[in-house]
């Protein structure tokens, strides 16, 4: 119980810390608005290329943009690392009696808690463009809780990245190396019956396409409920793993200190 209340009180901290951002709270609540938008009206005729399978293209885009927003958020958490790292305040912590397990265990709470959030404001967001989604609010439910748990092996792994490179540029560097690809490189913008045939291979492998296509089965008229929870079980699976190297690269920096 102690590393579950550790990880809640500094999930606070990492929340208060934040709220002192207002600017960077701006831009993150505005830019996948952007996105939405922007794309959603660039890309909006491609529904009607045999094969795409959407009604419309907000219908399809708005799942993908709940997904990479919640991708790109976690990517970056890393930073958070290194700016306690510099600070000093990381070594604080190490002398405290606070569990090892909370330090990173409470940032992946925060990142939680904001995925949420932003996702309930990109679906209204989609709504008010038009977007329908015949799953009605269970449908909803499923494809946050799938953006969550993208969200976890992703900001762990950024994490874990952070405590070995302990440098900025490394994580800015390695950051966008990584999520780029995984973003383009699955159904977040495109469907992928219309994509070349390697890439359907590579997709398949890809986490975000297992959060994307979670997320647009549940909002269907008719969900396939067995692929939803399998995709869920492998992001369950992937984070485990993740939250295990992150820990890993934790006692690494301790031992280093």
């Amino acid at each position: 119980m102690t590393a579950v209340t550790h990880s809640l009180y500094m999930a606070v901290r990492h929340m208060r810390n934040l709220a002192r951002q207002p600017l960077y709270i701006m831009f993150t609540l505005v830019q996948p608005v952007i996105w939405l938008v922007l794309f959603g009206q660039l890309f909006k005729n491609i529904v009607r290329l045999p094969g795409f399978g959407a009604p419309s293209y907000v219908d399809f885009l708005t799942p993908g943009v709940v997904v990479m927003t919640v991708l790109f958020g976690a990517g970056w958490s890393g930073m958070g690392i290194i700016h306690d790292l510099d600070l000093g305040v990381m070594d604080r912590f190490l002398v405290s009696p606070v569990s090892r397990v909370a330090l990173i265990a409470g940032r992946l709470v925060q990142l939680g808690v904001v995925a949420v959030i932003q996702s309930v404001l990109i679906v209204v967001l989609g709504l008010i463009m038009g977007a329908r989604f015949p799953g009605g609010i269970l449908g909803v439910v499923v494809l946050i809780v799938c953006a969550v748990l993208l969200s976890l092996p992703v900001g762990a792994l950024s994490c874990a990245i952070a405590l070995l490179a302990r440098k900025e540029e490394t994580v800015i560097g390695a950051s966008n190396f990584i999520l780029l690809p995984l973003t383009f490189l699955s159904s977040v913008f495109m469907a992928e019956s219309l994509m070349p045939a390697w890439m359907q291979t590579v997709v398949r492998f890809n986490p975000v396409q297992w959060a994307a296509d979670a997320g647009r089965m549940a909002l269907s008229a008719h969900p396939d409920w067995g692929s939803v929870l399998a995709r869920a079980v492998l992001l369950a699976a992937l984070s485990v793993v993740s939250a295990w190297l992150a820990t890993r690269a934790f006692r690494a920096y301790q031992r280093s200190v």
